[in-house]
């Protein structure tokens, strides 16, 4: 859909991004915390029945989505540092604003046909992916490139197709964003996506705690729960 593909551009070329060096990606061995992870996953759902059934096959549709929305996220964070050296070279709003065209016609021509197809689904996978590898929302990304009036309006017409510019990768409180973290650990480890560190550093560690305490105090509250239905019988 279009609004995806709008989204992406402006998230894209952001004169404010946070500046880096350009480097080659590297992908390293991440076996053990790929088994971690894929182990509180399966703890994460916890019967083994058609409900179970229903959300592995709702976590292959997100694995399938996720692979292929992130190298646009990836992508994004590398032409904000490509755009920052650029930039810094020219030396009149004139001139900057010709480049800036010159490189949107670019997106257009070579990313345009591919992002319209992206459905809202897609969207909002990007939209937090986006976050994740450059560390500002799309919101911010549109409020720098063009102004607060044009991020105003934009996220407005988002939300007719059920997205949201504002939104934040939030793998600590989101299941979701969880299990996209996890997606993204099993992949680079398996070398099928080319690992990219987040803005944002994510102590893995600690996510998994997190989440490993969550899972526990749920079994505590089921057990407690059928415990006193079976009292009560």
């Amino acid at each position: 859909m279009r609004i995806v593909y709008l989204l992406f551009v402006f998230g894209l070329f952001s004169v404010s991004a946070r500046s880096q060096e350009i480097v080659k990606d590297s992908v390293e061995t991440l076996s053990d915390t790929t088994i971690v992870f894929t182990s509180e996953m399966d703890e994460l759902i916890i019967s083994k029945d058609k409900a179970y059934e229903e959300e592995m096959r709702k976590l292959k549709i997100l694995e399938r989505r996720v692979l292929k929305v992130y190298p646009y996220a990836k992508l994004t964070a590398d032409n904000l540092v490509i755009l920052n050296a650029n930039m810094a070279k020219l030396k009149t709003e004139r001139e900057k604003k010709k480049y800036f065209k010159i490189v949107e016609d670019y997106l257009e021509d070579e990313f345009g046909a591919k992002l319209k197809k992206f459905s809202r689904k897609d969207g909002q996978i990007l939209i937090k992916l986006i976050n994740r590898q450059t560390g500002k929302t799309t919101f911010s990304l549109v409020k720098d490139l063009k102004s607060g009036w044009k991020a105003f309006w934009s996220n407005n017409a988002a939300k007719l197709y059920d997205l949201n510019m504002k939104d934040e990768y939030e793998p600590f409180t989101d299941i979701e964003d969880f299990y996209i973290e996890s997606i993204l650990i099993k992949y680079f480890a398996a070398n099928r996506l080319q690992k990219q560190e987040p803005a944002k550093p994510i102590d893995l560690a600690e996510l998994s705690a997190t989440w490993k305490e969550r899972i526990n105090l749920s079994k505590k509250a089921r057990e407690e729960r059928l415990a006193k239905e079976k009292a009560s019988k």
